[in-house]
């Protein structure tokens, strides 16, 4: 897509980051195309995925400037590294770790590392972080708890994930959130497994819109 200062406004103006765990190459670029139709040019893929990195690789070809994409459940640096070379525009991590937030800011890519408590998130924030990662928000309290977090720490990005549906995640956007991670809420499993990929079409756009009017 566009310079990272770009990507990084077209991630917070979505406000959503469809989190996929499909199992083929061929599989994740028919999820991004039918999210792409319900509005949402935004997908992370994560590390679980097999053969993630070339996941990534086969999207940024196929798809080319058309899609933002992510890489999710990176936990090092040489991994970020890797997904960043095969054209991942945003890393996302489950927790914080110093080099992996240098190697993207080395490559001037957008990072996200996951944090819990408020000593966590500030850290995460003055590292380097353009949004901090609250997993597992539902388990945490859901938007209650970034609610109370947002209060003292404002200027902060939240990027919760865990838990969020079609049912909570206006809430989450009230409460302070920036961006909402979501899962099968969206790439529904179920409509992937007998390919009913209009499903998945239907479900972002339904999904964007609550998001949209939460703000």
């Amino acid at each position: 897509m566009g310079s990272k200062d770009k990507n990084l406004e077209h991630l917070v103006a979505c406000g959503v980051i469809p989190v996929v765990r499909a199992k083929s190459s061929e599989e994740a670029l028919r999820v991004v195309e039918a999210v792409r139709k319900g509005g949402i040019d935004i997908i992370e893929i994560t590390m679980t995925v097999p053969n993630a990195i070339g996941v990534i690789q086969t999207i940024a070809k196929e798809s080319g400037q058309g899609i933002l994409l992510g890489a999710g459940t990176v936990l090092d640096a040489e991994t970020a590294r890797a997904c960043i070379l095969a054209g991942a525009e945003f890393i996302v991590g489950p927790c914080f770790d110093e080099q992996l937030i240098k190697v993207c800011k080395r490559y001037s890519k957008i990072v996200i590392p996951g944090a819990v408590t408020p000593t966590e998130i500030v850290r995460a924030w003055e590292g380097g972080a353009d949004l901090v990662k609250i997993f597992p928000a539902q388990q945490l309290g859901g938007p209650d708890y970034i609610k109370a977090i947002k209060a003292p720490l404002p200027q902060i990005l939240f990027n919760p994930t865990g838990g969020i549906d079609i049912t909570n995640a206006a809430d989450y956007i009230r409460a302070g959130a920036s961006v909402v991670s979501v899962g099968s809420a969206v790439i529904d499993k179920q409509a992937l497994a007998e390919g009913k990929f209009e499903i998945l079409t239907r479900k972002a756009k339904e999904f964007l819109k609550k998001v949209q009017e939460a703000r």
